[in-house]
């Protein structure tokens, strides 16, 4: 009779072992990729850029300039793409690209061409080792794309802000 009544008690502790167990791996590498830069966007480079940056207007006569977005910008639908800001790797944290996108036809897209748009800017700048932010002209981060470039395979990450029914702004990845 004791021994009916400890199964239950037995089963219950060996399934909250189950639930209880470390984070599955995959997971584990989401959190390794960083977190999008918290330096503010600085729009007046776009107007007077200095030697380490390099935006839409900068052109290097010697050759190829990185990252080298304007092929995406010229195929970007509906001019979504307006403008960016490459900022260079540090010492210890790669390259930035700060993307301003136009308003109004960013607000027109749904979340997956929104994510889609994401995607692909972020492709062309992680194969020069630079994370991407997306902005619009009222300095409001719309979305990312981080790498973690220490690691091999490369492993990163995609956010993308929206304005949930109410007006707030939430994150989603």
């Amino acid at each position: 009779m004791l021994r009916q009544k400890s199964l239950p008690i037995l089963l219950c502790f060996s399934l909250s072992a189950i639930f209880l167990s470390p984070v599955s791996s995959s997971l584990a590498e989401t959190a390794s990729v960083p977190l999008p830069s918290d330096a503010p966007l600085e729009l007046s480079l776009l107007t007077q850029p200095n030697a380490n940056v390099v935006t839409a207007n900068t052109i290097n006569p010697q050759g190829l300039t990185t990252p080298s977005l304007w092929l995406a910008q010229a195929n970007s639908e509906n001019k979504l793409l307006d403008n960016w800001i490459a900022y260079p790797a540090k010492a210890t944290i790669p390259g930035r690209v700060d993307a301003i996108v136009n308003q109004q036809v960013w607000s027109i897209l749904d979340y997956l061409e929104r994510y889609s748009f994401v995607n692909r800017l972020g492709n062309v700048a992680r194969k020069d080792f630079y994370n991407l932010r997306v902005f619009n002209y009222q300095q409001e981060l719309l979305g990312s794309y981080t790498c973690n470039f220490q690691i091999n395979p490369t492993s990163c990450r995609i956010q993308i802000n929206s304005l949930n029914k109410l007006g707030l702004q939430q994150s989603s990845e």
